[in-house]
């Protein structure tokens, strides 16, 4: 099979792509013959090291999961002997975290995989659960319920986005920062509110949010002080300036008032149904403003190292056309 590889760090040339034998599944896996997967900023971290205290996780001098790629659509080629919930034929997507910028991989059927919802096609599925897993982390870790009034910073991104959606359908207010651009687009997403910060800061809001949610690490705690509740919390899936915000969800949590959160991300075979359910109702559909072909992945990790996409970069094992345009 064919896999795009990195045996060191580094920038998009370092990708190669090379053939290599498809996996053998065991007794409780399945093998999924990969149709469909994405490039995100996950992704482009581990490509560069970036930040460098991720190579205490993924080899301190050279790359120890040399294929990238965390999620996925494709259909189950065959299945171990002893796999009781999938059957070859099945369209599934997935979250791997290492391995989807490849033809096949090979998933224990515990894992966190799920047959693709109904009416969704494989480029569709496959940005569902990258950024909607840290979203819905920091959802739960944050107790966001119905009628609390939520403020998503980044709401364009592949995060901010799925936050702003699971949100609404937990009930809760949801109020989406983003730029001129992309408000027509946000706004099909049904928030609330809409604060464009290219003509206003949203710092001199005169509303109390019970939770701000900066998904793209562009603001810091002390920012959005003024504008939680005295009891309310500041939630980010970034390190912040300084890595401070780690340390701040330490020194916070010993005090009263405002807390700052920085959950480390879980998935479960319960979470992914979760978003298959909400992605079935309607409720949750990911937005997708690029797609590749397989061939060029290194030209998406180009763009996302940019820092300007709006919501997912989808790559197609198939015959693509080369799509670019928002959905």
């Amino acid at each position: 099979m064919k896999a795009f590889i990195h045996t060191k760090y580094g920038p998009p040339e370092v990708l190669k792509l090379n053939d290599i034998p498809v996996p053998v599944p065991g007794d409780k896996e399945i093998l999924i013959k990969i149709h469909a997967t994405t490039v995100n900023r996950t992704d482009n971290g581990f490509l560069r090291a970036d930040p460098f205290i991720s190579r205490f996780f993924t080899g301190l001098f050279r790359p120890k999961n040399k294929i990238l790629g965390s999620e996925f659509a494709g259909q189950v080629e065959s299945t171990g002997k002893d796999v009781s919930l999938f059957k070859a034929g099945e369209k599934v997507f997935g979250f791997c975290e290492f391995g989807a910028h490849a033809e096949y991989i090979s998933m224990d059927e515990q894992d966190t995989v799920a047959t693709i919802p109904e009416n969704m096609s494989f480029e569709e599925a496959a940005p569902l659960t990258e950024g909607a897993h840290y979203a819905l982390n920091n959802i739960r870790r944050a107790n966001i319920r119905a009628n609390q009034k939520v403020l998503v910073y980044g709401a364009t991104g592949a995060i901010g986005s799925a936050a702003l959606q699971i949100i609404k359908a937990i009930g809760a207010e949801g109020t989406a920062v983003c730029n001129t651009r992309n408000l027509d687009l946000i706004k099909s997403l049904g928030p609330d509110q809409v604060i464009d910060y290219t003509n206003e800061d949203f710092t001199n809001s005169n509303t109390k949010y019970d939770v701000v949610f900066d998904t793209v690490g562009k603001c810091t705690f002390k920012q959005c002080k003024p504008f939680i509740k005295e009891n309310g919390i500041f939630l980010s899936t970034d390190l912040g300036p300084y890595a401070q915000n780690p340390f701040l969800a330490i020194i916070t949590s010993k005090s009263k008032g405002r807390k700052v959160l920085f959950p480390i991300p879980v998935f479960n075979k319960e979470m992914i149904h979760y978003l298959k359910d909400l992605a079935q109702s309607g409720k949750f559909k990911p937005i997708i403003e690029r797609q590749y072909t397989f061939e060029q992945i290194p030209e998406a990790f180009k763009y996302v190292h940019t820092g300007q996409k709006t919501g997912n970069i989808v790559i197609s094992l198939g015959k693509s056309s080369g799509k670019k345009g928002k959905t």
